[in-house]
């Protein structure tokens, strides 16, 4: 999860870069070259039915592809700190999702973080400010930052889609398969957009820092999240499994004022502050037997 804030705030210098499609198309495609062997299916795992072909699917179009379609579109319109400040609501969004789809209790606790998650969010947007309607230009920048955070909230929906469904793979498949195959259907789903962008992108104009960037990006990302996901859900309960994505916002945002030279308000660092209080809340509850 730290790992995962780290790439997210650093997308935004990338999604300046890089159109957000081609960005996708080779972050996919370097990884899946880096994953190769991992593909083959080991000996002492059984062949995939058809509703775990199905799941991996849905991991990978919520988890891979739709999760960064929202998080680079997102981030190009936002900034880093607000993108971190709402992916704090992922543990309370993994509640919900967990309520609805494998029939788990909402808890009084639970409840209360689900409030201060969406009170942080309402009040980022507040901290916007309310520019003039005279003023074209702070207009159209407010209202860019408005879809940049819906994007990112729709990034964070996947997120949680992809925690539920892959407690669920990883009963079935190893953490290294699970993360190869769900890294190759995403190249499959994002090649027709990434290759139609490559046609008209000038590649001379990237510089190096820029290549390194989207190295580290593409195997921290598809590779090296993944895996340590997968392999710690098969020893960690789901619902404690939304512990550690404290240090998804905590990352973001750090990696946001300290590296990229965002600045961090204090309506802002009163709603990560709401934020996180909600995560710490909705994580350290007593175990029920």
């Amino acid at each position: 999860m730290a790992l995962v804030g780290s790439y997210v705030a650093l997308s935004k210098p990338l999604v300046a870069a890089f159109p957000v499609m081609l960005l996708a198309w080779l972050r996919f495609g370097l990884a899946t070259l880096a994953m190769l062997h991992w593909l083959k299916r080991p000996a002492d795992e059984a062949p995939m039915t058809p509703r775990t072909r199905a799941l991996v699917f849905l991991e990978s179009f919520l988890g891979n592809f739709l999760f960064s379609v929202c998080m680079l579109y997102g981030v190009s319109m936002t900034s880093a700190v607000s993108a971190g400040i709402i992916l704090a609501a992922i543990p309370a969004v993994v509640a919900v999702q967990s309520r609805i789809f494998l029939g788990e209790r909402i808890t009084g606790r639970t409840q209360v973080a689900i409030a201060l998650a969406a009170g942080g969010i309402a009040l980022l947007a507040w901290s916007r400010g309310n520019p003039s309607v005279s003023d074209e230009s702070a207009d159209g920048a407010f209202s860019r930052a408005w879809l940049g955070n819906l994007l990112v909230f729709g990034a964070v929906l996947c997120e949680a889609a992809y925690a539920v469904i892959g407690k669920r793979l990883t009963g079935v498949l190893g953490p290294r398969r699970i993360t190869a195959l769900i890294n190759l259907w995403g190249l499959v789903l994002v090649t027709p957009f990434g290759a139609w962008a490559a046609m008209s992108f000038d590649f001379g104009a990237v510089t190096p820092a820029a290549w390194g960037l989207l190295v580290f990006y593409a195997l921290a990302a598809s590779v090296w999240t993944v895996w340590l996901w997968m392999t710690g859900l098969r020893h960690v309960p789901a619902s404690h499994a939304g512990v550690f994505t404290v240090m998804l916002p905590v990352a973001a945002t750090a990696v946001g004022v300290g590296v990229l030279g965002e600045t961090l308000g204090g309506l802002q660092a009163l709603a990560l502050g709401l934020s996180l209080a909600g995560v710490v809340l909705a994580t350290t509850a007593p175990p029920r037997s």
